[in-house]
């Protein structure tokens, strides 16, 4: 399965960058990309080292280890090694008195050992405009997605009812989810953007685990293993007849990820108000997606949906209790949290080949959380689904 970014890829994504810093930032002249999506992005690689991007003049990664490595599978064409900033200090030249980075991602360390060798005095972030040329997906990207989606949609449709028993734990559902979803190509590993973060599932649980806090963004609960480890699920949680099983989980493919959520409920239904509210999700989900057209905000589509649901509706709408996430679904493609959200303040018009994942879900008292999450290209007719198009509140058992 393993292949390298093509070359035109490459090329296309560096031109979209430079116009898009020359747009944000009009006396730019030299950027340091330090976070490893990114360089995977511009590059086709994730090593130790940085790409460096002058205004004038030709992007030179830099990489400390391994070199060998980045020039057997990147089509970049300029990789150089070396053993410290210092030598790409004297490959580069004078350094200007600003240098714009990936202020969200940088420690503080690493950014002092790099001024050692390139002694700006002002920082400024090149985060907004990256974000904003991963935010749409060319045809290459598009397709991996949609490999990750083929898998999710599977695993999670097809797979998760048989595997659920009576007497298992969380944390054997979410060994066994993960376990499958690998050997049918997932590529290991959820990425988020927030402090690199990478997890090997997402958040599942039975019951009113789901509802459990979390330091998490978004409105699902997961108990987890452990205080020291809240992944995976509780190994002492056991599924139970007339639970409510909640297994929200991303999917990768070549480093591009799918967001996906389904709820299964196990030897019984759940009660009526939990139906209804879960359905109505479903129906805020293809609300929502029939307003992924280019041309339109992420906020507009934000307050035309939440203005048209009842006042009864929006308690514990997109969590619980007092711990709402404050969006309707995120961008998402090598992070699984990225750029544009459906969310207030996100004002710049979509534009075809953006990919959301919609998760409207609420959370109900003596249930847990229901609701429903796929993901979605932007296309001129409305929201195309990637990663399946099941309902949720599969009855099993």
């Amino acid at each position: 399965m393993e292949q390298r970014t093509p070359a035109a890829e490459l090329r296309d994504r560096m031109e979209r960058f430079r116009s898009r810093m020359d747009r944000d930032n009009p006396s730019w002249e030299f950027a340091a990309i330090f976070g490893r999506a990114n360089q995977f992005y511009f590059t086709g690689t994730m090593q130790d080292g940085v790409l460096l991007v002058p205004r004038s003049g030709e992007a030179v990664l830099w990489v400390r280890r391994s070199c060998e490595r980045a020039l057997d599978e990147s089509l970049f064409p300029d990789i150089r090694p070396m053993k410290s900033f210092r030598d790409a200090a004297a490959g580069m030249g004078a350094c200007p008195e600003t240098v714009h980075l990936e202020t969200e991602v940088v420690p503080l360390a690493l950014l002092e050992r790099f001024r050692k060798y390139f002694p700006f005095r002002e920082t400024g972030s090149l985060d907004a405009p990256a974000a904003a040329v991963r935010a749409k997906k060319s045809t290459y990207e598009l397709s991996l997605m949609e490999q990750a989606g083929k898998i999710h949609r599977h695993v999670l449709e097809d797979v998760v009812p048989a595997m659920l028993r009576e007497g298992m734990s969380e944390a054997e559902l979410g060994g066994e989810v993960f376990a499958r979803m690998v050997r049918e190509g997932h590529h290991g590993i959820a990425r988020f953007g927030r402090f690199g973060t990478e997890m090997i599932l997402g958040q599942l649980g039975f019951g009113e685990n789901s509802l459990y806090p979390t330091c998490f963004d978004g409105p699902g609960g997961c108990r987890g293993a452990a205080p020291g480890a809240p992944v995976l699920g509780s190994h002492d949680r056991q599924l139970r007849t007339g639970d409510l099983v909640f297994v929200d989980c991303a999917c990768g493919v070549q480093g591009y990820h799918t967001d996906k959520t389904v709820t299964y409920t196990f030897g019984r239904p759940v009660p009526e108000e939990a139906a209804e509210a879960h359905y109505r999700c479903v129906e805020v989900q293809d609300e929502t997606a029939s307003l992924l057209r280019p041309g339109v905000m992420p906020s507009e589509i934000y307050e035309t949906i939440l203005g048209g649901l009842e006042p009864a509706f929006l308690e514990n709408f997109m969590g619980y209790g007092d711990r709402r996430a404050q969006f309707l679904g995120h961008g998402i493609g090598l992070a699984v949290d990225e750029a544009p959200a459906i969310a207030r303040g996100f004002d710049e018009p979509l534009e075809e080949g953006m990919v959301f994942a919609l998760e409207p879900k609420k959370g109900v008292r003596g249930v847990g959380m229901v609701g429903i999450e796929n993901t979605f290209v932007v296309t001129r007719g409305g929201g195309r689904c990637i990663t399946g198009k099941n309902a949720g509140l599969v009855p099993v058992g």
